[in-house]
């Protein structure tokens, strides 16, 4: 039996998210799917993170228990020639020592979201960026994603439908950033709650239209009431960048 490490990229528009779910296709039926048709094993994969249907992925990582003796590159080979037509790609496939853990493991999980601050449609980017028709101020909002960064209480900015033990979170960065009309939210910490990086992208996009200010983020982020959020930003412009690991 061998441990194998994948890095994952995927386009989730066709999905429910990763988990596997009873209504519907997600990336983590189609890896396993995917294993079974190569090595006729039920491999069952576990990743670092869950993302909700619509949200995309540069970089999951994940990892599967396989008993048929291959090389991880030749596994990577055979497992995306099986994913096919799925928008999903091994980008790596690496051999791991058996206490790895692609999610126990993970130190760290960063994500960016990509807002294209236009009035006109999104053609090709229709689903993989969220547009906002008003102007964003990116310095105010900047100002205010500073007042979420550290230990705080995220209950407002947490899902009814959270699993999470604690409201409690440590988060590392939240940086805007802006080039042309593309506005970039970069967001890391060790872990996330349920719909935490997008209520927060929905609060700065308040900030930057100037229904909000740094002061209204804070009174918020205080309330620690789900009532208190102004706005959830659609799963589209969400992207997992990155797992970190010692």
């Amino acid at each position: 039996m061998t441990r194998f490490a994948f890095t994952v990229e995927f386009d989730g528009r066709p999905f429910m998210g990763w988990q596997r779910q009873a209504h519907g296709p997600s990336v983590q039926q189609a890896m396993e799917d995917a294993i079974f048709a190569v090595t006729d094993e039920r491999a069952v994969i576990h990743a670092a993170g869950r993302t909700d249907a619509g949200v995309h992925g540069l970089a999951m990582r994940c990892h599967a228990d396989v008993e048929k003796d291959m090389p991880p590159f030749r596994l990577m080979e055979a497992v995306n020639a099986r994913l096919r037509p799925h928008p999903v790609a091994v980008l790596a496939c690496e051999a791991v020592p058996d206490n790895w853990h692609a999610r126990f493991s993970c130190v760290g999980r960063s994500y960016v979201y990509r807002i294209v601050n236009r009035r006109a449609p999104l053609t090709w980017e229709s689903g993989l960026a969220w547009r906002v028709i008003q102007p964003l101020d990116e310095k105010a909002m900047q100002e205010a994603a500073q007042v979420l960064v550290g230990l705080h209480d995220f209950t407002t900015f947490r899902s009814a439908h959270c699993q999470s033990a604690s409201p409690v979170k440590t988060l590392d960065r939240l940086d805007v950033e802006r080039a042309g009309d593309r506005i970039a939210i970069h967001a890391a910490a060790r872990s996330f709650l349920h719909h935490q990086v997008r209520s927060m992208v929905g609060c700065l996009a308040m900030v930057g239209m100037g229904r909000w200010s740094a002061a209204d983020m804070q009174r918020a982020l205080e309330a620690r009431d789900r009532a208190a959020l102004a706005l959830n930003a659609p799963p589209d412009g969400l992207y997992f960048v990155r797992a970190d690991y010692p």
